[in-house]
């Protein structure tokens, strides 16, 4: 009963993938080269989402990008007066003016630790927006030559019939009305 089992399972998996590894015919043909985007994307943030024809998406990058570089750099000002604050209180010279008196050298140590861990959060912030942006062009332009309407649909669901035996249903449908 188990080898029966078996052999039902292996053609269920043989026939899902002569379904999956047919080249299906439904699929619209572009001139939008997957190649290209991600290599206009990569020189110019936002320029593969414009030869994408998605215009809406390079003001959010764009909006993305700044923020980062912001906070990077209000990040980085704040680091640099708390550690020129620590350095000026503790060079030992008595004509420095101490403009950070009620903080404790604890104190401006940790306000800097935390204000240079922030700015590198934010240049991580940059680098990785940056990524995402050549990656969504190039995933953008490969999805565009997929044709999704409802003339062409593939279901696969697990069907239980008794305890035994488990079935897979897969349902190719293509409907020529349209």
């Amino acid at each position: 009963m188990k080898s029966f089992n078996y052999c039902n399972l292996f053609k269920n998996i043989l026939l899902l993938t002569t379904f999956i590894g047919c080249t299906a015919f439904s699929q619209n043909t572009t001139n939008i080269s997957p190649k290209k985007a991600t290599i206009l994307s990569a020189s110019c943030p936002g320029l593969g989402q414009i030869y994408n024809k998605k215009y809406w998406k390079p003001p959010i990058i764009y909006l993305a990008f700044g923020g980062t570089l912001y906070y990077y750099f209000e990040y980085d000002n704040k680091y640099k007066t708390y550690k020129n604050a620590y350095i000026a209180r503790t060079d030992d010279d008595d004509n420095t003016i101490d403009d950070f008196s009620n903080y404790t050298n604890n104190n401006l140590i940790t306000l800097q630790d935390y204000y240079r861990d922030s700015r590198d959060v934010a240049g991580l912030l940059f680098i990785l927006i940056y990524i995402l942006n050549i990656v969504d062009a190039s995933v953008d332009a490969h999805l565009m030559s997929y044709n999704i309407n409802d003339n062409l649909s593939l279901n696969l669901k697990p069907n239980r019939l008794d305890h035994e035996f488990e079935t897979f249903n897969l349902s190719l449908t293509y409907n020529l009305s349209k």
